[in-house]
């Protein structure tokens, strides 16, 4: 029965996405919205959608390619998020210091809907560089459970936000991030010295675990005359 009702909603999937294929809603070369927005707008898992997204390549409605991705570099060395912001910096040589603005539960009623609940873990960061100048602010959101409720009261290990996640076994797996760049609000501008209106990058990533959990959002405004977004794609020869 399980099998025939993940079949059901996979076929559902499969049908819905060559409909629009095949009636131009979906135009050729677009490519499709990521899997997280996918498994959401049908109500699937991810499992499902990615056997949806198999056929759909194996009956040649989509095609993909290996490599594709974006990253980001400080002052031209590559950031290797996978370790967390600290860790990547500190990997580059880089001589930058980092800043805990804010630890605190917080209640977040427009989650509750995408995310199971309303109550999260809020940290807040800055990180100064070697002249004094602050070239990041993060807002980082972590789900209040699995023990990370505690941490406004232990705090972070080693002062890394990584380390303290894989403590409490969430472990980053899948995920998106997107970047772009807008001018600091009055706030923003206030907590990174600089004047109101001032463009910074603005990177928004979003993680899920092993487990497929949400682990962690993480939207980071960064210093554009250090960070730079890098993209790289197909198979180096």
């Amino acid at each position: 029965m399980i099998r025939h009702v993940r079949f059901d909603k996979k076929k559902r999937v499969v049908d819905e996405l060559i409909r629009r294929i095949e009636g131009g809603v979906m135009a050729d070369g677009v490519l499709l919205p990521g899997e997280h927005q996918l498994a959401e707008e049908f109500s699937v898992s991810r499992g499902t959608l990615r056997e949806a997204l198999a056929e759909l390549k194996r009956r040649s409605y989509i095609a993909t390619q290996s490599g594709v991705g974006s990253i980001v570099t400080f002052d031209g060395m590559v950031l290797d998020q996978r370790s967390g912001w600290a860790q990547a910096l500190a990997d580059t040589g880089a001589v930058v210091t980092s800043e805990i603005l804010r630890l605190e539960a917080v209640t977040r009623p427009d989650l509750l809907s995408s995310h199971g609940s309303d109550q999260f873990i809020a940290l807040d960061r800055r990180r100064r560089a070697a002249d004094g100048t602050f070239v990041s602010l993060e807002r980082s959101l972590m789900p209040a459970s699995g023990g990370l409720e505690s941490l406004p009261q232990v705090g972070l290990i080693d002062n890394s936000l990584t380390i303290t996640l894989a403590a409490y076994g969430y472990v980053g797996a899948t995920g998106s991030q997107w970047i772009g760049a807008e001018p600091l609000n009055e706030e923003d501008a206030q907590l990174l010295g600089r004047p109101v209106g001032t463009v910074f990058l603005k990177a928004l990533r979003t993680t899920y675990d092993r487990q497929d959990r949400f682990m962690e959002s993480v939207e980071s405004l960064l210093d554009p005359l250090h960070f730079r977004l890098h993209l790289q794609f197909g198979t180096p020869t």
